[in-house]
């Protein structure tokens, strides 16, 4: 080790036995071992090739972890495999997050990785504070030179960093908020943690409009100068009061439904008026999946390709279709699951999930010089899908574009390009529900002027024959959400769907549905059949209403 450092192993951790190493107040507790100070550096004829060794690891941890410690940046980023961008990355790390001093203990390594836990005290004008948090880097082989390296990625310095965005301590660029839900409810991120992303979002938007006054706090910056997460508060600011469309009950009915699942997410919709009454998400920190996935919603978009049908005169609730177990096109073989068949009209082919009998449309809508342009037309038309959204935050629209060959009939089943998330589909059911679509929001467009997407209202016969079908799949005892939706409070319709992605082992899991005056919908990452698993956190979040 560098000024004296000495380290040792004792029983299998890392722990300092002598020295530090430091300079204005920066210093290494705990080192790792494995070799001489060298060790990722010293190069004896032809590079080194293969996995690297426990002595590698620890050896290029710990240098790299004294660097950064010392303030040696350069240094630092020579032990990287970017140098590049780690080096003026780590220079700027001190000096950016007003960081007075700072204490790096590794941990124990795990293979290649090596965990550490940074405890510092943050700085500004005369106002100080603690802050500890945990990263870990992972050593890797230098491909050209052989050296083990650490692999950079900005979440070494801190686990929230992307590329681009850098540490900040200051003034508050905008006053902090207190949100509240449609009747005043104060929404916290510690007891709704899902909300955590939207509220940090709606104060960056709209916190100097809610009358608060900025403190000192420390932030993630985006490269473009945009403030995302608040990590430290160093002095409070006064908070301004924002009101939300949330309802805190049904908020956190979502919040405890999702939390069931590795991955999920919901949102909930109020049909009469398109406010958004919940949205949560598993995990709940991180990316805001229920509100900016993009994924293809499986056999939930038949509502969609219903309604087309209804459209274009191919048939109506009562209509007799063919459901075969499969159907071919462009040269593939669409099939039902498990192969199944059944006969009877558009009702019973919607409420047990025919694929066949919706692909089957393809043939007289070609004929009208229609059928890959159809579906997206009546998207747009009736759902709003296809418009710019503007519901306070940011958001992913849905998409259902253009298609050709077998693409198109995969469309009609909600797979091939289609991409939506759990608010498009809500709001699809909402607007079913209805009658017609009100784009979703979740703050008030007088707050700023913000335009809202509009659409067509769907002809009454289409709602209605919409709303039959929906009922019929979860009421009929055939119904594929009949078992999910059994306990929630009629008049009820859903809509189940699994989505194949990336040739993984599970379908993911969609629903969606309608309760009353509440509609929602949810995706969970492989959660099989739509009923096993999204239908369940639907039917909770629809019963909180």
């Amino acid at each position: 080790m560098r000024s004296g450092a000495k380290v040792a192993i004792v029983g299998g951790v890392f722990v300092v036995v002598a020295g530090g190493v430091g300079y204005g107040g920066y210093n290494l507790w705990n080192g790792v071992t494995g070799g001489s100070s060298d060790v990722g550096t010293k190069e004896a004829g032809a590079p080194r090739s293969g996995p690297v060794t426990l002595e590698e690891v620890t050896g290029t941890a710990r240098d790299f972890l004294a660097a950064w410690a010392a303030g040696e940046a350069d240094r630092a980023g020579q032990l990287t495999n970017d140098p590049v961008t780690a080096g003026p990355a780590i220079a700027a790390y001190k000096e950016g997050a007003g960081v007075s001093q700072a204490v790096i203990t590794p941990g124990t390594p795990t293979g290649t990785t090596v965990p550490f836990t940074v405890k510092a005290t943050l700085t500004h004008d005369g106002v100080s504070k603690p802050w500890t948090y945990a990263s870990q880097l992972t050593v890797v082989r230098g491909e050209s030179t052989g050296r083990p390296l650490v692999r950079w990625a900005p979440a070494v310095l801190h686990p929230k960093l992307t590329a681009g965005a850098t540490l900040r301590t200051g003034t508050a660029k905008t006053p902090p908020v207190k949100a509240v839900d449609h009747e005043g409810v104060e929404l916290s991120p510690e007891k709704y943690p899902s909300l955590a992303p939207v509220l940090d979002a709606l104060r960056q938007r709209y916190g100097d409009k809610a009358g608060g006054r900025a403190g000192v706090e420390t932030w993630i910056e985006r490269a473009d100068g945009t403030p995302t997460s608040t990590l430290v508060v160093l002095s409070a600011g006064k908070p301004g009061e924002l009101r939300t469309t949330i309802d805190a009950g049904v908020q956190a009915a979502a919040e405890k439904a999702v939390k069931a699942y590795g991955t999920a997410a919901v949102t909930a919709i109020e049909p009469s008026t398109g406010a958004i009454r919940a949205v949560a998400n598993s995990p709940a920190t991180g990316f805001n999946t229920a509100f900016e996935g993009g994924q293809a919603p499986g056999s939930t978009m038949k509502i969609v390709t219903a309604a087309m049908m209804m459209r274009y005169g191919i048939a109506g609730p009562n209509t007799a279709v063919e459901c075969p177990a499969t159907v071919p096109w462009d040269g593939y073989t669409f099939r039902n699951l498990n192969n199944f068949t059944t006969t009877g009209n558009l009702t019973n082919a919607f409420a047990r999930s025919c694929n066949t009998a919706f692909i089957k449309a393809i043939t007289p809508l070609k004929a009208k010089g229609v059928y890959n342009t159809a579906l997206g037309d009546t998207a747009r038309k009736w759902f709003g899908i296809g418009a710019t959204w503007s519901i306070g935050v940011r958001t992913t629209d849905g998409s259902v574009p253009e298609s050709s060959g077998t693409e198109t009939a995969a469309s009609y089943i909600g797979q091939g390009r289609i991409t939506m998330n759990a608010l498009n589909m809500a709001s699809i059911s909402a607007t079913v529900k209805d009658g017609g679509f009100k784009q979703p929001y979740l703050v008030p467009r007088d707050l700023d002027g913000r335009e809202f997407a509009t659409a067509e209202r769907l002809p009454g016969d289409v709602a209605s024959g919409l709303r039959t079908l929906m009922r019929a799949a979860a009421t009929s005892s055939a119904g594929t959400a009949t078992e999910a939706m059994a306990s929630v409070p009629s008049p009820k319709g859903a809509k189940t769907g699994s989505a194949e992605v990336n040739n993984q082992a599970t379908s993911n899991s969609w629903f969606t549905g309608y309760s009353g005056d509440l509609a929602a919908a949810a995706v969970v990452d492989s959660g099989g059949h739509g009923g096993d698993a999204a239908g369940k956190v639907v039917a909770t979040v629809l019963k909180a209403s």
